[in-house]
């Protein structure tokens, strides 16, 4: 197979993020909160594999015509951004005021770090909360915690995003990786599980999701302390 065919197929598998997200947004509409979130975790894993794919075929070279970057924003905030602040405020975990506040917050910030030109650091990481609702809104289903503490996340995270604290890019940044990269496996694997068995408050998976989330959060600014690095 030629490589401009490589290359175009990986800007179809990218696009293919677009159908997961209308699927999730069709489960959101029903109120099947688990299916949504297992087809949003379909959209995760293929957004995990087209960035190697892109870069092993060189699509900026074998694949001009279109915009592999422009395309994944696109596809990014529908299931990292948009579907999951939807499910947020649909689903009754934020009442009255506090969910149209994390809606109007989520998105609005969002869609300004996403035109962020300064968003990726040196080591390919982010600077800043890469607006990875879709993470932070399964574990808050999975966990479903008092709507305060929901709203503080939201206000804090949402901070974030403007503060230059660096967040690991779990394929791209090179140091700890061979922790991160499993870190993310895990929790894919983990927020599947937990949808699977549709939030069950007993499940394991509820315990997998945090230390994974955790991991995902803080590594970055851990690595900032330790190495004393400056974005």
């Amino acid at each position: 197979m030629k490589i401009t065919t490589q290359a175009y197929l990986v800007h179809l598998l990218t696009a293919s993020g677009a159908v997961w997200a209308m699927l999730a947004l069709l489960e959101a509409a029903q109120g099947d909160w688990a299916m949504m979130f297992l087809w949003l975790i379909v959209a995760f894993a293929v957004d995990g594999i087209d960035g190697p794919l892109a870069r092993k075929t060189d699509v900026k070279v074998n694949a001009t015509r279109i915009d592999g970057v422009l395309l994944d924003l696109i596809i990014d905030y529908l299931t990292y951004v948009f579907i999951p602040a939807f499910a947020l405020f649909q689903s009754g975990l934020l009442p009255g005021w506090t969910g149209w506040f994390a809606i109007i917050v989520i998105t609005f910030m969002s869609a300004i770090y996403f035109a962020d030109t300064r968003m990726k650091t040196s080591d390919f990481s982010f600077s800043g909360f890469p607006g990875c609702w879709n993470m932070v809104v399964l574990v808050l289903f999975a966990i479903k915690p008092g709507f305060l503490t929901i709203l503080f996340f939201v206000v804090v995270l949402a901070i974030a995003m403007l503060l230059p604290i660096k967040f690991v890019h779990p394929f791209r940044t090179e140091r700890w990786r061979a922790v991160t990269l499993p870190m993310a496996f895990g929790w894919t694997f983990f927020g599947g599980w937990a949808a699977w068995v549709d939030f069950h408050p007993q499940s394991w998976a509820h315990w997998g999701l945090l230390v994974t989330t955790f991991w995902l959060l803080l590594a970055g600014a851990v690595q900032q302390v330790i190495y004393r690095e400056k974005l």
